[in-house]
């Protein structure tokens, strides 16, 4: 087969791993069946239509599992069912991954409602707290508030501000936080009320409004002393905030807060957090699992076919087996599929990709995990392949994060739910893990 740098251009750009799809792509593959029959526009969007009060709902996954594409679909669908949904990545504009507290993220979610609405409402309750924090504002954005002027651009103008130096000035973090932690109460009041406002002159054609908060998984995991992280104060000790607001609500979270300890107060709190595992692209008993491996296959195919619609993507590979390969070293997780497949074109002249090229894309990823491993989890991770199961503590909740262990799911034949765990699948190739998995399972 022959091929050229225009086209190899184009096919490396159709495997974007770090861009959501939009609802409605024409790329999307639906995965449920292979993730264990959860769907989110049935698990959390039916919640909400259904529901007669305000909602709060948890969603998690691994990070690249393909969350926020599922969120776009849950705002579409709502849209379509009278709720207007205000969305965001709270990472792009609003907090720093890095480095997070509540305070930063009840900021964020106050910019974007009123980014949202800054042309629809006259509503003065966020201005209202502006003008009783103008003083000590005023230095540290080092701009003057007008009392008088404080238009809807304005007020948006001045918490991006503040956020924006929340996410990119480390230095000025700690004292934004000592300014507003002590105001957080009355800013979040202000917000719920702002809300009513808002919900009084929506469009005719909603009737609630849905704030969806994503890319909090993203948030890394502190240590706070007696078992206790970051996660454990945003969203347990200061849930009462986070969930007092006038509209529905959906926060992505850590995967690894889900298996946390504090799993149970979480569901007291939130309800069952809905959680997007992999796709089953091998059993718990190590062998391949067809219907997963053609479900990523067709995803793979369905974004060849928007470049090239009459090509089949195993003509892309040297063969057939080098394309399962691939959906195996994926461990179904979609993000690293992407990744995985760029890679191996970047190391491409000519088409069909070769197992070289593939073989070296593995190498480079499976580097990447093995830098993130330190030497005490090697034993943990031999003994999740060997059990496909986790512990309840730290240092496994560490390798949920870190996408090391991987979750799954499937249906059994009387309709429950079984969950189940696995390493990614690159962690196989590392010495250090087969030494491990040797001196505990010998034979």
């Amino acid at each position: 087969m022959t091929s050229d740098f225009a086209f190899l251009k184009r096919l490396f750009n159709a495997f974007d791993p770090f861009q959501p799809l939009p609802a409605g792509d024409p790329v999307y593959v639906d995965c449920h069946e292979v993730r264990g029959d959860g769907d989110i526009l049935e698990a959390v969007g039916n919640e909400i239509l259904l529901s007669d009060r305000n909602t709060c709902q948890l969603y998690a996954g691994h990070r690249g599992a393909g969350k926020s594409t599922e969120l776009l679909r849950l705002q579409k669908y709502l849209d379509e069912n009278g709720f207007f949904v205000v969305y965001f990545a709270a990472d792009e504009e609003d907090i720093d991954p890095e480095d997070v507290q509540y305070t930063d993220i009840i900021l964020a979610c106050t910019r974007n409602i009123l980014a949202a609405f800054k042309d629809q409402t006259d509503s003065q309750a966020i201005s209202n707290w502006l003008k009783e924090r103008c003083e000590d504002l005023k230095d540290l954005l080092q701009t003057k508030i007008s009392l008088e002027e404080l238009s809807m651009e304005a007020q948006v103008s001045q918490f991006a501000k503040i956020t924006t130096k929340i996410r990119t000035e480390p230095g000025e973090r700690s004292k934004i936080r000592q300014l507003i932690n002590p105001h957080t109460i009355t800013l979040t009041k202000a917000l719920k009320q702002f809300i009513k406002d808002v919900k009084k002159s929506l469009p005719s054609q909603y009737h609630e409004l849905v704030l969806i908060a994503d890319n909090l998984d993203r948030i890394v995991p502190i240590n706070q002393g007696e078992g206790r992280s970051n996660h454990d104060q945003i969203f347990i000790d200061r849930n009462e905030q986070l969930k007092d607001l006038d509209c529905h609500l959906v926060y992505t979270v850590p995967i690894s807060l889900i298996y946390s300890d504090r799993a149970s107060s979480l569901a007291d709190i939130y309800g069952t957090p809905q959680v997007l595992p992999m796709i089953m692209v091998q059993t718990p008993e190590n062998e391949p699992y067809e219907r997963g491996i053609n479900k990523v296959i067709e995803l793979l195919q369905k974004r060849l076919s928007e470049i090239d619609p009459g090509r089949l993507i195993v003509d892309i590979f040297e063969d057939s087996q080098s394309l399962e390969m691939l959906c195996l070293m994926s461990g179904g997780h979609v993000r690293n599929l992407l990744l995985l497949m760029k890679e191996a074109i970047k190391y491409t002249i000519k088409l069909p990709i070769s197992k070289r090229a593939l073989q070296r894309s593995f190498s480079e990823l499976r580097t990447t995990y093995k830098n993130t491993i330190f030497h005490n989890e090697w034993e943990a991770l031999a003994k999740v392949h060997h059990s496909k199961e986790i512990v309840n503590d730290q240092l496994y909740r560490g390798l949920l994060f870190n996408r090391c262990v991987l979750e799954y799911r499937y249906i059994e034949p009387d309709g429950s739910s079984k969950v189940w765990y696995d390493i990614h699948p690159l962690i196989k190739g590392i010495k250090e893990f087969q030494d491990a998995y040797d001196e505990g399972y010998p034979g």
